[in-house]
């Protein structure tokens, strides 16, 4: 009788989704708990380098399909159909792809941050000024999933959007003190599995429910939507984004924390080249089911396509397991921000402790203190998109160019990384600032629109000539920078 009655004034489907949300919650700290505990920092934030590349395949895949894909690129197909592939599916590829190029380069090395990496090859102040900007872009990112899981709770449960999010997070922080990486990578596995079997059901429901591509097709002709259904419509509206993602998310540390954590180079390749090869229908899926939500409803429903296809074409049951589904995806993108900025903050900020239970527990500190900075700003923002952009326009335009050009370009000085990494600190201060502003109607001047693709290639642009102008006027360290190219090669 479940299913027929209303019980304290929920829903059978809030009934059903909050039960299999307990029931969900216990399996992950089951798994965490019957895990080892991390006895030294190596395991908390690489599991040991001891995982197998499927493994960190599907960790890999589950970090990166996240609140964006799962709920805000389907919103964005129901407005912009085929071309909202552009959005978060384009981005996603063209970073794979970088990375798989570099995967055995970063593998190689014998260092395990981004920052030990800056460290050896420029020096340890430039590796400090990374690090930071690593920690602010984890962090914001990881405040960007809180949002996700605040907007999805609060619409399935009925909850207000502090407790949903209060009560997604606390999960994630919990099994995350206690696992580290290798509870993350466990916990990712099952959640992948969940997604994936959920996204199938709703994007099976919604074609079958739409009438197929023909259908979709008239309904996008009817709503005067001639591009509806053209790849291409979109990369014009979208280009901000495939610009300023895909060269943050190639770089992003906590991909580069799973190429670091495989076994070998050949392992990190494998795990590049799968990652690579599953996001193409995965984003694909994602990008169909919003198109169909054209032929099912005649404006945006409230909460979204996907939780409009779930709330009205789904029974209670089904709906709750896509709702487990889809938490597990938002839960398991944040996990991964938040280990990795915790690895940031103890590995490269914080200098080593004197012995490995004393770093161990500076690491689950760090872990409880990203997560409590992450929430403060999800409770302030509630913008998965906002917080997104504010958090890669930084690491775009001021780590990409000393940490790239740094493996292949003996030239390039400590001189130089640090003064293309302080340009872009101002200037992505100043985007930020004339965006507050232009809020209580002042305009700063700028020769760029705010938030364009010309302001993030300005800045990538500008950032590149400081970097090679400042190496070629100051004294290059030929030494180190060879030691680090020659290893990264070589190995």
């Amino acid at each position: 009788m479940l299913l027929g009655y209303c019980y304290m004034g929920f829903s059978a489907l809030q009934l059903c989704a909050f039960v299999g949300l307990l029931l969900y919650f216990a399996l992950l700290l089951l798994i965490v708990a019957r895990e080892h505990r991390s006895e030294h920092v190596l395991d908390f934030f690489f599991a040991g380098r001891r995982l197998p590349f499927w493994a960190l395949s599907i960790t890999f895949i589950a970090s990166w399909w996240g609140a964006g894909s799962a709920i805000e690129t389907a919103n964005l197909a129901y407005d912009d159909g085929l071309g909202a592939f552009w959005y978060y599916g384009v981005p996603v590829l063209l970073s794979s792809f970088l990375m798989l190029l570099g995967a055995r380069r970063i593998r190689r090395v014998a260092y395990l941050t981004q920052g030990q990496m800056m460290a050896a090859r420029y020096s340890p102040l430039v590796a400090r000024m990374l690090s930071l900007m690593i920690l602010l872009f984890m962090t914001l990112t990881a405040a960007s999933q809180m949002v996700g899981i605040g907007m999805f709770f609060g619409e399935y449960m009925g909850l207000n959007y502090e407790l949903a999010v209060l009560m997604g997070t606390g999960v994630v922080l919990l099994y995350s003190l206690f696992g580290g990486f290798r509870g993350v990578v466990l916990t990712d596995i099952v959640q992948f599995v969940l997604l994936l079997i959920s996204a199938l059901l709703v994007f099976v429901v919604a074609y079958s429910r739409s009438g197929g591509w023909d259908a979709i097709a008239q309904a996008a002709s009817a709503a005067n939507k001639p591009d509806f259904m053209s790849l291409g419509a979109g990369w014009e509206k979208y280009s901000v984004y495939v610009i300023t993602f895909s060269l943050a998310w190639c770089i992003q540390a906590n991909a580069w924390q799973r190429l670091s954590a495989a076994r070998d180079d050949v392992s990190a390749f494998r795990m590049a080249g799968m990652s690579l090869l599953a996001y193409v229908p995965l984003y694909l899926m994602v990008v169909l089911t919003g198109m169909a939500g054209i032929a099912i409803y005649q404006q945006m429903p409230e909460g979204g396509i996907v939780a409009a296809l779930v709330r009205d074409e789904m029974s209670p049951l089904m709906g709750a397991f896509v709702f487990v589904g889809i938490s597990a995806a938002i839960m398991s993108t944040m996990d991964s921000l938040i280990n990795t900025a915790a690895m940031t903050w103890t590995l490269d900020l914080k200098g080593r402790a004197k012995d490995d239970l004393a770093e161990l527990r500076f690491a689950r500190w760090a872990t409880l203190g990203v997560t409590a900075l992450a929430l403060l700003v999800a409770l302030q923002i509630r913008s998965i998109l906002e917080i997104s952009w504010l958090a890669a326009d930084v690491i775009t335009t001021g780590a990409f160019v000393p940490l790239v050009l740094g493996y292949f370009w003996r030239r390039g000085t400590t001189q130089a990384a640090m003064g293309s990494m302080i340009f872009a600190l101002l200037y992505c201060g100043y985007n930020l600032a004339r965006m507050l502003l232009s809020g209580y109607g002042l305009d700063l001047p700028a020769c760029w629109e705010q938030g364009s693709a010309l302001q993030v290639s300005y800045g990538l642009l500008l950032s590149l000539l400081l970097y090679v102008g400042i190496s070629l006027v100051t004294p290059a360290d030929y030494a180190r920078a060879d030691a680090f190219i020659r290893q990264s090669r070589e190995g």
